[in-house]
Parts: C-alpha cells; structure tokens; sequence
C-alpha cells in the first residue's frame, strides 16, 4: 500500500494496492481517503476513481471540519451525552418539552413507562444506530402493542433520537434507513347533512351549539367548549383561541400550539346565526364565554355532560345512530364538506389544527375519490385546446 500526506490536518489518500505512486495515474485500483472528521473520529472513504476527486473530497471534509465553531465544545457534547443511558437523556428531554399540555404530558409519561423505557432505558446513547430502532420496533410487535401505540412509541423515539443527533453524537442519523410503524386511522365516519339536522333537533341547546360549532367551524370538543362571543374577528371568521382542558377542568391553550397562539377558521352564516341565537337566549359571562358548568356558572363546560346527552340519544333510539357515529364525527363533517366542495386540503388542515398534513390525509384520503380521474379529464381540455 502506498500513500501520500497532504497538508497538515487534511489527512491522506492512497491505493490499497503493491504499485508504487508513480504507477497510481494508470492503476485500474480506485482511491482511498482518511481524515478526522469534526469530532475528532478517524473516517475513511473509498471510491474515489481518480486523484482528484479525493482531494477534492479531502478538501471539503477539511473546510467543513475548520468551519465548525465549535468543534472541542462538540466534542465534549459526545463524551457526556454519548455515555448517558437512555432513561436519563429522555427525562433530560422530557423537562424541556415546556409546550406540552397536561393530556399530552400524561400521554408521553405512559409511552416512557410502558414502552420505551423498559426496552431501552439501560441502553447508552451513543449506541444508537438504524439496528436498535428496528429491534425496538419488532419488539412491540412481537409483544402484541396496537399500530397506533407503535406508531406514537416510534415517534416519541424518533423526536429524542433527533435531539441527541442534533446535538453531534452521531455522524450518520440513527433513524435513516427505518421504516416506521404503518399505522393507518380507521376510515371516519361521517353522517349525512340529514342525519345532522336529525341530531341538531334531538339534543338541547347545548348539543346544537355544539354540534353547529364543530360541523360548521371544525373545532375540537373542547375548543367548541369554549366558545366565545368576542372570537368572532369578522363576519366569517372565527378565531380559536383556546380549549377547556379535560384535565384540569379549566381554559387552557391549543393542542400542538404555544400559549397565545390561535388558528382562524371560517364562519358560517348558521354557525354564526347560532352562536348569536345561543347568547341571546342565555348571555354570557363576563368575559363572553358561552358555556358553562350547569350548576355552577363560574365553572367551565363539562366533557361528561356533553357525553351524557350522547348516551342518552342513541338509548332513546328517536336518532337511529349508525355503527361508529360518534360526536367527533360532526368534527368529520366539516371536513368532509370543504374537501367535497373542492377546498385545497392544506387549509383544511390549518383550519382544523393537524399537526402536520399527513395527519389529515390519512384520515380524509377517502374523502377525495376520482381526484386524478377529474385531473386527467382538465390536463386533457388544455392538451386538446
């Protein structure tokens, strides 16, 4: 094997091969490069056909490496961090999640207790790799855990793991390469603008409001909860500002938002007929909520007596109440109707709140059918013009 040093600190280039150097230009053999990267690690590279690319690719590596403000810093990250268990990188994790609501909180503790921690808690962070993600991952389904916990595990997983690649303790992404848990909502079930009005006249005034607010704005049961006189912004809007938290009982902020933050959705002319029909009729508090507690008026809206009179009508049996109706469902129903009437599906989305597009195609895909039959027919008036 022969080599050459380049300048101090770019490393070398060689052929693993018995030519001498003078032989390399017409060697069949392709070039070989080492260097340390940024954290100090020797790397090697091979594949390189002639001299050139690997000095050029030397090149770069150096200017990278010298570019890095913070390499002894990066450095002295991986020695810390590299050696810390999971367990502990995950709490340290966790206590800057300071966005987390009180529901999803719980919902995080649960997915640490139960899955990520008795699997992975002992393990060191430095020995993450694509490897161990998929072997956590066909754990959970050898142990039986449903799609959709795999799926919320994985993600917990995937946001610490970022977080610590981020920070430089990997040189590759631990998660490159892994396929995720194929979790895919069950198709919504959403009722018929008749079997609406059929609910709207069967519950009191409380389901209406509710039922108005969610099937004509999309918001969430507790965001409906919550309504309040002041957030109508215009004659079609109405701002989302906040939601009554099942967990503390009290207003509190958006899920996936920041405190402060809101999303404004359209109003419909009904929606807002009966948000000023329900004011009128039983006014407002002080602040211009709407809804309260039914015996306690400085209380906020409870989730059980919405899901009481729920009960009660599909008991009654003067609603027939198809298989998977729920009350989110009038929450389908917004959606179904903007993407039915050809509204783009990202501001459905913004407007109901997702997180991230995905969310909302998965559960509305089926809500788009001959949406490629219709586009051929439109590319086909423009080829044919």
């Amino acid at each position: 094997m022969a080599n050459k040093t380049l300048a101090r600190g770019m490393g070398t280039f060689f052929k693993d091969c018995q030519h001498s150097r003078t032989r390399w230009s017409k060697c069949p053999h392709e070039y070989t490069i080492r260097y340390r990267n940024a954290a100090g690690k020797q790397t090697e590279e091979s594949g390189f056909a002639t001299q050139d690319k690997a000095i050029e690719r030397l090149t770069e590596a150096y200017k990278a490496k010298k570019a890095a403000p913070q390499s002894q810093t990066k450095a002295a990250r991986i020695e810390k961090y590299g050696q810390m268990r999971f367990e502990e990188y995950a709490s340290d994790w966790k206590s800057a999640q300071r966005d987390l609501s009180e529901s999803s909180l719980r919902h995080l503790n649960s997915l640490l207790e139960h899955h990520l921690l008795p699997a992975l808690g002992s393990r060191r962070m430095s020995t993450f790799d694509h490897k161990v993600v998929d072997g956590f991952i066909q754990a959970m389904e050898r142990q039986g855990a449903g799609l959709a916990t795999q799926s919320n595990a994985f993600d917990k997983l995937k946001s610490i793991i970022l977080d610590a690649h981020r920070l430089g303790l990997y040189d590759e992404n631990p998660l490159e390469g892994v396929k995720p848990p194929q979790y895919d909502p069950k198709r919504a079930v959403i009722p018929s603008p008749e079997k609406l009005q059929e609910i709207r006249a069967a519950g009191d005034d409380d389901l209406l409001l509710i039922t108005d607010l969610m099937s004509g704005c999309g918001m969430r049961n507790g965001e409906a909860a919550a309504v309040n006189i002041n957030n109508i912004v215009a004659d079609d809007v109405y701002r989302i500002t906040e939601q009554v938290n099942q967990t503390t009982k009290k207003y509190g902020r958006l899920k996936h938002r920041r405190v402060g933050e809101y999303r404004d959705t359209p109003l419909p002319a009904r929606t807002k007929e009966t948000i000023l029909w329900y004011a009128e009729k039983y006014g407002t508090s002080s602040d211009g909520y709407l809804m309260h507690h039914p015996r306690d008026a400085n209380q906020t809206y409870p989730a059980h007596s919405l899901s009481n009179q729920w009960a009660r009508i599909k008991a009654s049996g003067d609603v027939e109440i198809p298989e998977g109706l729920v009350i989110y469902s009038f929450r389908h129903y917004f959606a179904s109707n903007c993407l039915s009437h050809g509204i783009p599906i990202t501001d459905v989305a913004e407007w109901m709140g997702h997180r991230s597009l995905d969310i909302t195609f998965k559960i509305y895909r089926h809500l788009m059918p001959g949406s490629i039959g219709r586009a051929a027919k439109i590319l086909n008036m423009g080829l044919a013009a």
